[in-house]
């Protein structure tokens, strides 16, 4: 018998952070992994009056919805193989997009009915984005003899895959207006690339070695640029469509997001941790929101620099397992090197720019959180 739409009392309650004073709620409190959606998403839907996470308290991973500031918990789905740190909620809150295996997955959140858009056999997807008029979405894929680039049509008209390559692919988001653009990762370097939803035009933005570890790339809403984390130094612009590079503030910034309307940054910080920042984009003025005191796992952050065979071999010896050719934390049962990622705060703003998600392992087990930012931005 499915679980789906199973509800769960309230687990919320709220208190103030003390060293900023910021209003802080803690969403969740069961005794298992709880996670937000993966920073570069909201996990608010628009009205800020809930929110989706990712919890294994079932055992497995599935997705949930809460009712905010405190409220009944529903859950979402009842599956397996689901992609924990997948999913998308639609900009009129009405449906959550995720992946399961090789699936790229709807559900409608008004009667928890799923329906599956694309299917790409013997490939394991990884986040997806939706494009600005939702008629597309696009995830990385993990195949056989590779890594590559998947575009799928949201009406179920079909999907497939635009780009390969032998390098690891991770992270693609289409461009918050232009729906024929979509940027993507590349691990370990150079990082920051673009392509065409059609597959055309794939080109490398900024060429760097790994001597620079280049992370955490997003677009900034309201402009063509992009910002990104050029670890442990600060965050970093490039502008479009030239490629200037230009730093927008210099401190150990880790995962980065931006606000709604581009003009702040939030980000957590690592190696020393210093607190949850918001970081004003044309001044580099910023501020601290809160501690989220989690145990920011992953052995590769304080070497400052990408990881390399070695320490995948390294990292695979201490767990007792083999690396073997497996060169990325993508495909590591257990990542050590740069996570787990439930371990990190991964801080996002809501949809009104009012509050902030993030994950705290704090009391033991990772849990959700929401810190008021007042007034909103700095």
């Amino acid at each position: 018998m499915s679980d789906k739409g199973r509800v769960w009392a309230s687990e919320a309650s709220a208190s103030r952070d003390q060293r900023t004073g910021a209003r802080v709620w803690q969403m969740t409190r069961h005794a298992s992994i709880n996670h937000s959606l993966y920073f570069l998403t909201s996990s608010f839907l628009p009205n800020d009056r809930s929110l989706v996470f990712a919890s294994f308290r079932t055992g497995r991973a599935n997705f949930f919805r809460a009712a905010f500031p405190e409220g009944e918990i529903v859950q979402l789905t009842d599956t397996e193989g689901l992609c924990s740190f997948s999913a998308v909620i639609s900009a009129a809150g009405s449906h959550l997009w995720f992946t399961r295996g090789s699936s790229i997955v709807v559900l409608d959140f008004a009667d928890l009915s799923e329906r599956v858009v694309a299917d790409f056999p013997g490939g394991r997807l990884g986040e997806v984005s939706l494009s600005a008029d939702e008629r597309w979405v696009v995830s990385a894929v993990t195949l056989a003899d590779g890594y590559g680039v998947a575009v799928a049509a949201t009406d179920g008209g079909g999907g497939r895959i635009i780009h390969r390559q032998t390098d690891v692919v991770i992270h693609p988001q289409f461009h918050p207006r232009r729906s024929e653009l979509i940027e993507y990762a590349v691990d370990p370097a150079p990082r920051i690339h673009v392509i065409h939803r059609d597959g055309t035009g794939d080109r490398c933005l900024y060429e760097h070695g790994v001597e620079e570890w280049v992370v955490h790339e997003t677009w900034l809403p309201g402009s063509d640029d992009l910002v990104f984390t050029s670890w442990p130094r600060g965050i970093k612009r490039l502008r479009m469509p030239g490629g200037e590079i230009e730093t927008v503030a210099e401190f150990n910034a880790w995962h980065i997001s931006a606000s709604p309307d581009g003009r702040v940054i939030i980000c957590d910080t690592n190696c020393p941790d210093d607190g949850i920042q918001l970081v004003e984009v044309a001044t580099s003025r910023r501020q601290t929101l809160c501690y989220p005191q989690s145990s920011n796992g992953g052995s590769q952050w304080a070497k400052g620099r990408v990881a390399l065979k070695a320490d995948f071999e390294e990292a695979a010896r201490a767990a007792g397992t083999s690396v073997g050719e497996q060169l990325s934390w993508t495909d590591m049962k257990t990542d050590t090197v740069y996570g787990p990622q439930w371990t990190h705060p991964h801080p996002a703003f809501s949809r009104s720019g009012r509050f902030a998600t993030f994950t705290s392992d704090r009391s033991g087990h990772p849990q959700i959180y929401v810190a008021e930012i007042r007034p909103p931005g700095l």
